[in-house]
Protein backbone atom coordinates (compact mmCIF):
# COMPACT_ATOMS: atom_id res chain seq x y z
CA UNK A 1 0.00 0.00 0.00
CA UNK A 2 2.86 2.39 0.80
CA UNK A 3 4.34 1.69 -2.63
CA UNK A 4 0.97 2.57 -4.16
CA UNK A 5 0.85 5.86 -2.25
CA UNK A 6 4.42 6.62 -3.29
CA UNK A 7 3.50 5.88 -6.89
CA UNK A 8 0.51 8.22 -6.77
CA UNK A 9 2.60 10.92 -5.13
CA UNK A 10 5.00 10.66 -8.05
CA UNK A 11 2.02 11.15 -10.38
CA UNK A 12 1.06 14.41 -8.67
CA UNK A 13 -1.24 13.27 -5.87
CA UNK A 14 -0.98 14.92 -2.45
CA UNK A 15 -1.10 12.82 0.68
CA UNK A 16 -3.22 14.02 3.58
CA UNK A 17 -1.41 16.02 6.24
CA UNK A 18 -1.95 13.37 8.89
CA UNK A 19 0.11 10.93 6.85
CA UNK A 20 -2.83 8.60 6.31
CA UNK A 21 -3.60 6.86 3.04
CA UNK A 22 -6.20 9.48 2.17
CA UNK A 23 -5.47 11.35 -1.04
CA UNK A 24 -6.65 14.79 -1.98
CA UNK A 25 -7.56 15.66 -5.54
CA UNK A 26 -4.73 15.89 -7.98
CA UNK A 27 -3.82 19.56 -7.73
CA UNK A 28 -7.28 20.99 -7.08
CA UNK A 29 -10.90 20.07 -6.54
CA UNK A 30 -12.73 19.10 -9.70
CA UNK A 31 -16.33 19.94 -10.50
CA UNK A 32 -19.04 18.12 -12.41
CA UNK A 33 -18.09 19.67 -15.75
CA UNK A 34 -14.51 18.41 -15.38
CA UNK A 35 -15.48 14.94 -14.17
CA UNK A 36 -18.37 14.17 -16.52
CA UNK A 37 -16.15 13.46 -19.58
CA UNK A 38 -14.36 10.73 -17.62
CA UNK A 39 -12.20 10.33 -14.52
CA UNK A 40 -10.28 7.81 -12.45
CA UNK A 41 -9.86 8.30 -8.71
CA UNK A 42 -8.14 6.39 -5.91
CA UNK A 43 -10.78 5.78 -3.22
CA UNK A 44 -8.98 5.91 0.11
CA UNK A 45 -11.72 6.54 2.70
CA UNK A 46 -13.30 3.09 2.58
CA UNK A 47 -12.80 0.03 4.75
CA UNK A 48 -13.61 -3.56 3.87
CA UNK A 49 -14.84 -6.35 6.15
CA UNK A 50 -14.87 -10.00 5.07
CA UNK A 51 -17.35 -12.32 6.78
CA UNK A 52 -16.29 -15.91 6.19
CA UNK A 53 -17.73 -19.27 7.21
CA UNK A 54 -20.63 -21.61 6.58
CA UNK A 55 -23.06 -19.27 8.37
CA UNK A 56 -21.71 -15.95 7.03
CA UNK A 57 -24.73 -15.17 4.85
CA UNK A 58 -27.34 -16.30 7.37
CA UNK A 59 -25.63 -14.39 10.19
CA UNK A 60 -25.58 -11.16 8.17
CA UNK A 61 -29.12 -11.77 6.90
CA UNK A 62 -30.27 -11.49 10.52
CA UNK A 63 -28.31 -8.29 11.12
CA UNK A 64 -28.71 -6.13 8.00
CA UNK A 65 -31.58 -4.33 6.29
CA UNK A 66 -31.18 -6.22 3.01
CA UNK A 67 -31.40 -9.83 1.85
CA UNK A 68 -28.00 -11.49 2.14
CA UNK A 69 -29.00 -15.13 1.78
CA UNK A 70 -30.16 -14.60 -1.81
CA UNK A 71 -27.34 -12.27 -2.83
CA UNK A 72 -26.03 -13.57 -6.16
CA UNK A 73 -22.37 -13.97 -7.03
CA UNK A 74 -22.75 -11.56 -9.97
CA UNK A 75 -24.42 -8.74 -8.06
CA UNK A 76 -23.81 -6.20 -5.32
CA UNK A 77 -26.32 -4.59 -2.98
CA UNK A 78 -26.60 -1.73 -0.56
CA UNK A 79 -27.42 -2.63 3.02
CA UNK A 80 -27.64 -0.94 6.39
CA UNK A 81 -26.95 -1.91 9.97
CA UNK A 82 -29.34 -0.32 12.47
CA UNK A 83 -29.51 0.18 16.20
CA UNK A 84 -32.50 -1.33 18.01
CA UNK A 85 -34.15 2.11 17.57
CA UNK A 86 -33.92 1.76 13.79
CA UNK A 87 -31.14 4.31 13.35
CA UNK A 88 -28.36 3.56 10.89
CA UNK A 89 -25.02 2.72 12.47
CA UNK A 90 -23.48 1.93 9.09
CA UNK A 91 -24.28 1.67 5.40
CA UNK A 92 -22.57 -0.91 3.22
CA UNK A 93 -21.93 -1.87 -0.34
CA UNK A 94 -21.92 -5.66 -0.12
CA UNK A 95 -21.08 -8.54 -2.42
CA UNK A 96 -20.11 -12.15 -2.00
CA UNK A 97 -17.87 -14.87 -3.31
CA UNK A 98 -18.18 -18.61 -2.72
CA UNK A 99 -16.17 -18.17 0.49
CA UNK A 100 -17.07 -14.76 1.96
CA UNK A 101 -19.48 -11.85 2.10
CA UNK A 102 -17.75 -8.47 1.80
CA UNK A 103 -19.00 -5.28 3.45
CA UNK A 104 -17.55 -1.99 2.23
CA UNK A 105 -18.10 0.93 4.61
CA UNK A 106 -16.64 4.22 5.75
CA UNK A 107 -13.16 3.58 7.08
CA UNK A 108 -13.62 5.80 10.13
CA UNK A 109 -16.30 3.50 11.56
CA UNK A 110 -14.90 0.12 10.50
CA UNK A 111 -12.97 -0.93 13.65
CA UNK A 112 -15.81 -0.28 16.10
CA UNK A 113 -18.47 -1.61 13.73
CA UNK A 114 -16.51 -4.79 13.01
CA UNK A 115 -16.05 -5.34 16.73
CA UNK A 116 -19.75 -4.78 17.41
CA UNK A 117 -20.90 -7.19 14.72
CA UNK A 118 -18.42 -9.80 15.98
CA UNK A 119 -20.11 -9.69 19.39
CA UNK A 120 -23.29 -11.14 17.89
CA UNK A 121 -21.71 -14.07 16.03
CA UNK A 122 -22.08 -16.32 19.11
CA UNK A 123 -22.34 -19.93 17.88
CA UNK A 124 -22.66 -19.06 14.21
CA UNK A 125 -19.90 -20.34 11.95
CA UNK A 126 -18.81 -16.90 10.82
CA UNK A 127 -15.66 -14.86 11.32
CA UNK A 128 -15.16 -11.18 10.61
CA UNK A 129 -11.81 -9.86 9.41
CA UNK A 130 -10.29 -6.73 7.89
CA UNK A 131 -10.06 -7.44 4.15
CA UNK A 132 -8.62 -4.11 3.05
CA UNK A 133 -4.93 -4.83 3.60
CA UNK A 134 -3.02 -5.18 0.36
CA UNK A 135 -5.95 -3.93 -1.71
CA UNK A 136 -6.37 -0.77 -3.78
CA UNK A 137 -9.76 0.70 -4.63
CA UNK A 138 -10.19 2.76 -7.79
CA UNK A 139 -13.29 4.62 -8.94
CA UNK A 140 -13.88 5.12 -12.65
CA UNK A 141 -16.73 7.20 -14.03
CA UNK A 142 -17.87 9.63 -16.68
CA UNK A 143 -18.58 9.30 -20.39
CA UNK A 144 -15.25 7.66 -21.24
CA UNK A 145 -15.27 5.13 -18.39
CA UNK A 146 -16.48 2.16 -20.40
CA UNK A 147 -14.00 2.77 -23.22
CA UNK A 148 -11.14 2.99 -20.73
CA UNK A 149 -12.04 -0.20 -18.87
CA UNK A 150 -13.02 -2.46 -21.77
CA UNK A 151 -9.43 -3.10 -22.98
CA UNK A 152 -8.54 -4.24 -19.45
CA UNK A 153 -11.58 -6.35 -18.59
CA UNK A 154 -13.23 -7.21 -21.89
CA UNK A 155 -16.79 -7.60 -20.64
CA UNK A 156 -17.97 -5.04 -18.07
CA UNK A 157 -20.75 -5.40 -15.47
CA UNK A 158 -23.88 -4.57 -17.50
CA UNK A 159 -26.15 -2.82 -14.99
CA UNK A 160 -25.83 -0.84 -11.76
CA UNK A 161 -25.00 -3.13 -8.83
CA UNK A 162 -23.71 -5.95 -10.97
CA UNK A 163 -20.17 -7.26 -10.68
CA UNK A 164 -17.57 -9.49 -12.27
CA UNK A 165 -14.58 -11.40 -10.95
CA UNK A 166 -11.53 -11.11 -13.18
CA UNK A 167 -7.85 -11.98 -12.90
CA UNK A 168 -7.28 -8.22 -12.43
CA UNK A 169 -9.66 -8.09 -9.44
CA UNK A 170 -13.29 -7.37 -8.63
CA UNK A 171 -15.12 -4.84 -10.81
CA UNK A 172 -18.48 -3.53 -9.57
CA UNK A 173 -20.77 -1.19 -11.45
CA UNK A 174 -22.34 1.15 -8.92
CA UNK A 175 -25.02 3.83 -9.31
CA UNK A 176 -24.67 6.01 -12.40
CA UNK A 177 -23.60 9.64 -11.99
CA UNK A 178 -23.11 12.63 -14.30
CA UNK A 179 -25.24 10.75 -16.87
CA UNK A 180 -22.80 7.85 -17.25
CA UNK A 181 -21.97 4.47 -15.68
CA UNK A 182 -19.56 4.28 -12.75
CA UNK A 183 -17.35 1.42 -11.65
CA UNK A 184 -15.22 0.61 -8.66
CA UNK A 185 -12.28 -1.71 -9.09
CA UNK A 186 -10.76 -3.63 -6.17
CA UNK A 187 -7.25 -4.56 -7.25
CA UNK A 188 -3.79 -5.35 -6.01
CA UNK A 189 -1.42 -2.36 -5.91
CA UNK A 190 0.60 -3.98 -8.67
CA UNK A 191 -2.41 -4.34 -10.98
CA UNK A 192 -3.56 -0.78 -10.29
CA UNK A 193 -0.11 0.65 -10.88
CA UNK A 194 0.26 -1.26 -14.14
CA UNK A 195 -3.12 0.00 -15.38
CA UNK A 196 -2.77 3.60 -14.24
CA UNK A 197 -0.96 4.95 -17.34
CA UNK A 198 -3.58 3.46 -19.68
CA UNK A 199 -6.46 4.70 -17.53
CA UNK A 200 -5.12 8.24 -17.26
CA UNK A 201 -4.47 8.36 -20.99
CA UNK A 202 -8.22 8.55 -21.53
CA UNK A 203 -9.51 9.73 -18.14
CA UNK A 204 -8.91 12.72 -15.88
CA UNK A 205 -6.86 11.79 -12.80
CA UNK A 206 -8.82 12.81 -9.73
CA UNK A 207 -8.92 12.03 -6.02
CA UNK A 208 -11.22 10.62 -3.38
CA UNK A 209 -13.20 13.88 -3.17
CA UNK A 210 -14.15 13.45 -6.83
CA UNK A 211 -15.58 10.00 -6.12
CA UNK A 212 -17.52 11.39 -3.16
CA UNK A 213 -18.91 14.13 -5.41
CA UNK A 214 -20.03 11.46 -7.87
CA UNK A 215 -21.72 9.48 -5.07
CA UNK A 216 -23.51 12.63 -3.95
CA UNK A 217 -24.77 13.35 -7.47
CA UNK A 218 -25.91 9.71 -7.70
CA UNK A 219 -27.94 10.33 -4.53
CA UNK A 220 -26.18 7.52 -2.64
CA UNK A 221 -25.58 8.35 1.05
CA UNK A 222 -22.95 6.89 3.33
CA UNK A 223 -23.07 6.90 7.12
CA UNK A 224 -19.80 8.11 8.65
CA UNK A 225 -18.62 8.64 12.21
CA UNK A 226 -20.32 12.04 12.46
CA UNK A 227 -23.73 10.74 11.36
CA UNK A 228 -24.02 7.36 13.09
CA UNK A 229 -27.46 6.76 14.66
CA UNK A 230 -28.91 9.95 13.16
CA UNK A 231 -31.16 8.51 10.45
CA UNK A 232 -33.82 5.88 9.95
CA UNK A 233 -33.02 4.37 6.50
CA UNK A 234 -35.88 6.14 4.74
CA UNK A 235 -34.61 9.55 5.90
CA UNK A 236 -31.60 9.09 3.58
CA UNK A 237 -33.69 7.54 0.77
CA UNK A 238 -32.11 4.16 1.41
CA UNK A 239 -35.15 2.10 0.52
CA UNK A 240 -35.48 4.01 -2.78
CA UNK A 241 -31.97 2.79 -3.63
CA UNK A 242 -32.80 -0.86 -2.90
CA UNK A 243 -30.97 -0.89 0.43
CA UNK A 244 -33.93 -2.19 2.46
CA UNK A 245 -35.83 -5.43 1.89
CA UNK A 246 -39.22 -5.28 3.61
CA UNK A 247 -40.00 -8.96 2.97
CA UNK A 248 -37.02 -10.46 4.77
CA UNK A 249 -36.96 -11.56 8.38
CA UNK A 250 -36.15 -9.59 11.47
CA UNK A 251 -33.00 -7.58 12.10
CA UNK A 252 -32.14 -4.94 14.73
CA UNK A 253 -34.52 -2.00 14.37
CA UNK A 254 -36.68 -3.81 11.80
CA UNK A 255 -39.97 -3.01 13.50
CA UNK A 256 -39.28 0.73 13.52
CA UNK A 257 -38.05 0.72 9.91
CA UNK A 258 -41.20 -1.14 8.83
CA UNK A 259 -43.44 1.18 10.83
CA UNK A 260 -41.83 4.19 9.12
CA UNK A 261 -42.63 2.60 5.78
CA UNK A 262 -46.22 1.53 6.28
CA UNK A 263 -47.78 3.71 8.98
CA UNK A 264 -48.32 7.29 7.88
CA UNK A 265 -46.21 9.44 5.62
CA UNK A 266 -42.53 10.05 6.00
CA UNK A 267 -41.77 13.58 7.10
CA UNK A 268 -38.08 13.66 6.18
CA UNK A 269 -36.02 12.91 3.08
CA UNK A 270 -32.56 13.63 1.69
CA UNK A 271 -32.04 16.19 -1.08
CA UNK A 272 -29.11 17.28 -3.24
CA UNK A 273 -27.85 20.80 -2.62
CA UNK A 274 -25.00 23.11 -3.56
CA UNK A 275 -23.55 25.35 -0.83
CA UNK A 276 -21.13 28.25 -1.40
CA UNK A 277 -19.26 27.51 1.83
CA UNK A 278 -17.47 24.62 3.52
CA UNK A 279 -19.85 22.05 5.01
CA UNK A 280 -19.24 18.69 6.60
CA UNK A 281 -21.21 15.60 7.55
CA UNK A 282 -23.17 16.32 10.71
CA UNK A 283 -23.53 20.08 10.12
CA UNK A 284 -27.05 21.30 10.83
CA UNK A 285 -29.27 23.25 8.45
CA UNK A 286 -32.15 25.59 9.28
CA UNK A 287 -35.33 26.65 7.48
CA UNK A 288 -35.78 30.42 7.35
CA UNK A 289 -39.46 30.15 8.28
CA UNK A 290 -38.62 28.06 11.40
CA UNK A 291 -35.33 29.53 12.66
CA UNK A 292 -35.30 28.23 16.23
CA UNK A 293 -34.48 24.60 15.54
CA UNK A 294 -32.56 22.72 12.84
CA UNK A 295 -34.62 21.24 10.04
CA UNK A 296 -31.97 18.75 8.98
CA UNK A 297 -28.36 17.68 8.72
CA UNK A 298 -25.65 17.30 6.10
CA UNK A 299 -25.20 13.60 5.35
CA UNK A 300 -22.24 13.79 2.97
CA UNK A 301 -20.43 16.63 1.22
CA UNK A 302 -17.59 17.07 -1.25
CA UNK A 303 -15.85 20.05 -2.86
CA UNK A 304 -17.59 21.04 -6.09
CA UNK A 305 -14.71 22.81 -7.84
CA UNK A 306 -16.34 26.22 -7.43
CA UNK A 307 -15.16 27.05 -3.93
CA UNK A 308 -18.08 25.42 -2.13
CA UNK A 309 -19.50 21.94 -1.73
CA UNK A 310 -22.27 19.81 -3.12
CA UNK A 311 -24.02 17.79 -0.45
CA UNK A 312 -26.70 15.30 0.39
CA UNK A 313 -28.79 16.94 3.09
CA UNK A 314 -31.43 15.16 5.16
CA UNK A 315 -34.26 17.49 6.16
CA UNK A 316 -37.95 17.90 6.73
CA UNK A 317 -40.05 17.57 3.61
CA UNK A 318 -41.64 20.92 4.39
CA UNK A 319 -38.21 22.53 4.24
CA UNK A 320 -37.42 20.84 0.92
CA UNK A 321 -40.72 22.03 -0.52
CA UNK A 322 -40.33 25.55 0.84
CA UNK A 323 -36.75 25.71 -0.41
CA UNK A 324 -35.24 28.47 1.77
CA UNK A 325 -32.76 26.52 3.88
CA UNK A 326 -29.49 27.81 5.34
CA UNK A 327 -26.30 26.25 6.70
CA UNK A 328 -25.61 26.59 10.42
CA UNK A 329 -28.42 29.01 11.22
CA UNK A 330 -31.41 30.67 9.62
CA UNK A 331 -29.12 33.54 8.62
CA UNK A 332 -26.36 31.31 7.24
CA UNK A 333 -25.26 30.55 3.70
CA UNK A 334 -28.24 29.38 1.60
CA UNK A 335 -28.57 25.92 0.10
CA UNK A 336 -29.39 25.76 -3.61
CA UNK A 337 -31.45 22.63 -4.10
CA UNK A 338 -30.57 20.62 -7.21
CA UNK A 339 -32.58 17.92 -9.03
CA UNK A 340 -32.21 14.45 -7.55
CA UNK A 341 -31.40 11.53 -9.89
CA UNK A 342 -34.50 9.67 -8.68
CA UNK A 343 -37.96 10.64 -7.50
CA UNK A 344 -38.59 11.21 -3.79
CA UNK A 345 -42.35 10.73 -4.09
CA UNK A 346 -42.38 6.94 -4.30
CA UNK A 347 -44.41 6.88 -1.10
CA UNK A 348 -46.94 9.53 -2.11
CA UNK A 349 -45.02 12.21 -0.30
Amino acid sequence: MNNWNEYLSAQGARLAQDGSANLSDFGHSLGVAELAPGFVAPITDQGLIAVTGDDAASFLHNQLTNDVEHLGLAEARLAGYCSPKGRLQATFLMWRTSESVFLQLARDIQPALQKRLSMFVLRAKAKLSDAGAGQVLLGIGGAAAQAALTPLFGTLPPTPYSRINHPLGTLIRVADAFGSPRYQWLATPEAAQAAWPALTAGLRAAGTDAWRLADIHAGVPQVTLKTQEQFVPQMVNFELLGGVNFKKGCYPGQEIVARSQYLGKLKRRTALASIDAPAQSGDEVFAVDDPDQPCGMVVNSAPNGAGGVDALVEMKLAAIEQGDVRLGSASGVPLRLLPMPYALDALDL
